[in-house]
């Protein structure tokens, strides 16, 4: 294990950089840039297919990517992508989500998208955008699948299968962005919320994982208050169970019927443009979630 970017030995938990009241009007990054320490293992020591994207392609196509990726632990509260910054590798998340976030010179931010293992980080590069103004944070901290930009460019030029996903996940995407614009604008604190958990649940892939309400604030823009007083009434329902930072999805149909219709509105759009890699999002559930 390495440590990057000269991290400090102890660097301030996220809830601790969150400030009290209108938690949700700064965004929680941390003043140190990328934060925690990365694992590099060889992906072949993995399961590649954990990434949706990487497995939707066909074996040749996989091929031209696989020796190049390196599996790397990204703790809670990572950045990988600063406003205006470069970037020079992609991201393939597995048990990780990373949250897209555009904040104001105030400070002020909110989230605009989020990619699961459905999606990928850092390839727009491949096709000139090479930063953007949107910082990449690691909302709920896991692993990823990591490789230089110039490796996937040369595999991209390659590869007219990876093209094709690579357009039909930016077009699905877009559409999250937008749609999070319009539920954002229009829809009550626990409708976004409940639309919020479902898509964090569908990302990773399981019914339980780490977020706090300081987290989920920031997130939606909103004050801690609001999202307290929204998951409260999920709860109350037996529609989720949080307890010490840990949220569990225990009605996921019931949940969606809570949620506005943006959740679905995402999901088909996925499950259109992407066909299996798309499945991360909708999926259908077990009993035993």
């Amino acid at each position: 294990m390495r440590q990057i970017n000269a991290v400090p030995e102890h660097p301030p938990s996220v809830s601790e950089q969150v400030q009290s009241g209108w938690a949700g009007t700064r965004y929680p990054h941390s003043r140190y840039g990328v934060m925690g320490l990365e694992q590099n293992t060889p992906v072949q020591h993995a399961d590649p297919c954990q990434n949706q994207l990487l497995s939707a392609l066909p074996h040749k196509d996989a091929e031209l990517l696989f020796p190049d990726l390196k599996r790397v632990h990204l703790p809670e509260g990572t950045s990988i992508r600063e406003p205006g910054q470069v970037m020079h590798q992609v991201y393939f998340p597995t048990t990780c989500i990373v949250s897209l976030v555009c904040e104001l010179t105030d400070g002020c931010s909110v989230e605009t998208a989020m990619v699961g293992r459905e999606g990928c980080v850092g390839a727009a590069g491949s096709m000139g955008a090479e930063a953007t103004n949107a910082r990449a944070i690691v909302q709920s901290a896991g692993d990823a699948d990591r490789m230089s930009l110039q490796s996937f460019k040369s595999a991209l030029q390659r590869s007219d299968a990876l093209m094709q996903l690579l357009l039909y996940f930016g077009q699905a995407l877009l559409t999250q962005i937008g749609q999070t614009v319009v539920c954002n604008r229009h829809h009550t604190v626990e409708q976004r919320l409940a639309r919020r958990l479902l898509w964090s649940s569908d990302c990773l892939g399981v019914p339980q994982w780490h977020a706090t309400h300081e987290w989920m604030a920031a997130m939606l823009g909103v004050r801690r208050e609001g999202v307290t007083t929204a998951a409260g009434k999920l709860k109350c329902a037996g529609l989720i169970d949080y307890r010490r930072g840990e949220v569990r999805i225990l009605d996921h149909s019931g949940l969606e019927a809570r949620a506005c219709e943006c959740y679905r509105e995402v999901s088909n759009e996925y499950q259109r443009l992407l066909g299996a890699s798309g499945r991360a999002y909708g999926r259908k559930r077990t009993s035993r979630e």
